[in-house]
């Protein structure tokens, strides 16, 4: 008995965090498979080249694996097929400590996406985790023999509902965005206030001398102190955007486009964007010409590309330059459009709910 209700407590614990994780990235599967591609990248320089072909497959991939994180938590809970549950959530968070140790003792990928953009995690609490749930798993494994492997008829149900429900969360939130947006670009933050600390930034300089080490709140003008560490004392005060620019090759566009309104048309790469909308986007691009609001594209692709695309698609506007990293931490769709009112978000699109020139003025006159 005592056993038992030992067990009962880790797979509630267990389920009850895997279902959390998984919920949270069926709200946003694209950040998922962006953060997969960013380890098969890691993986095809640093393991076998043949981890880039994964790459094409990320997306489904990534739907697989958070679908999974839920309909696994629920039957883990509802002691639903818990010997298969038991074996499958094994297999995963093996899976899971490996990418978090590689990210960890490497420093590759520097964030592991465990818990999306809701909770950043540093790859060393990241790992932790992972080796606190693979501990837990190892004891349900070992006691396997001893779980139910069945359920009652209400519970295979919840496990079917469940199953149906989060694929069409997953299918609704790639075709068009996130549900709730935990990223610093979401709707209503001020980019250029986003930029800058919340507070003065402190720190505390640990200096040595006479093989005594000495710490300071300012440094220190003696000399004859050595150098040995700068530390940040107040990490939470740092700017919650950090790497937000745009340019051409006439030069830095940043402070430009976050000034004034602008209707920015985001694309994370020409050669594989999302042309099944794009007379959307024209009639945006072309209705929005002597007006008050400002269009023009940004895309992380080359200047030449993104100056092909605006001579072809007939558009009367400019064209920049930005990281694919920031664009795709801005929008998850490609392309996406993005309203600022000076640098304040106002609205994001995905491709398929891209409004109508005259919707895109009405949201402006609010």
């Amino acid at each position: 008995m005592f056993r038992q209700t030992i067990l009962f407590i880790i797979r509630l614990f267990v389920g009850g965090l895997f279902i959390f994780s998984g919920l949270i990235k069926v709200n946003d599967p694209v950040g998922t498979a962006i953060k997969l591609e960013e380890y098969f990248d890691v993986f095809s320089n640093d393991i076998a080249s043949f981890f880039y072909i994964f790459k094409d497959i990320a997306l489904p991939l990534a739907v697989f694996l958070v679908v999974a994180e839920v309909v696994l938590g629920i039957m883990l809970i509802l002691g639903v097929r818990l010997r298969f549950t038991v074996w499958a959530l094994s297999l995963m968070i093996l899976f899971f400590t490996f990418l978090t140790f590689y990210s960890a003792y490497f420093n590759k990928v520097t964030d592991c996406g465990c818990f999306g953009d809701a909770i950043k995690l540093t790859p060393w609490e990241s790992f932790i985790k992972d080796v606190i749930l693979l501990v837990l798993i190892a004891v349900l494994f070992f006691f396997r023999n001893s779980l139910s492997n069945d359920g009652p008829t209400w519970a295979k149900w919840t496990v079917r509902v469940s199953l149906v429900f989060s694929v069409g969360l997953a299918v609704i939130a790639i075709r068009n965005l996130p549900f709730i947006d935990f990223r610093a670009y979401k709707e209503g933050v001020n980019i250029p206030e986003a930029m800058q600390p919340s507070a003065p930034l402190q720190y505390e300089y640990v200096m040595s001398k006479d093989g005594e080490e000495f710490i300071f709140d300012q440094y220190p003008s003696d000399e004859s102190y050595e150098f040995k560490e700068m530390k940040l004392m107040n990490e939470d005060a740092l700017p919650k955007i950090s790497d937000f620019a745009v340019w051409n090759d006439a030069g830095d566009y940043t402070d430009e486009i976050l000034s004034g309104r602008k209707a920015v048309l985001l694309i994370t790469s020409i050669t594989k964007m999302n042309t099944n909308h794009l007379e959307k986007i024209d009639e945006v691009m072309k209705g929005l010409q002597a007006t008050p609001i400002t269009p023009l594209v940004v895309a992380a692709s080359s200047q030449d590309e993104i100056d092909r695309l605006i001579q072809e698609r007939g558009w009367e506007v400019e064209g920049y330059q930005a990281d694919a990293t920031v664009i795709k931490t801005i929008m998850r769709s490609n392309p996406g459009l993005m309203l600022l009112d000076d640098g304040e978000v106002l609205k994001k699109y995905h491709v398929r709910n891209t409004p109508t020139s005259e919707e895109v003025i009405g949201i402006y006159a609010k």
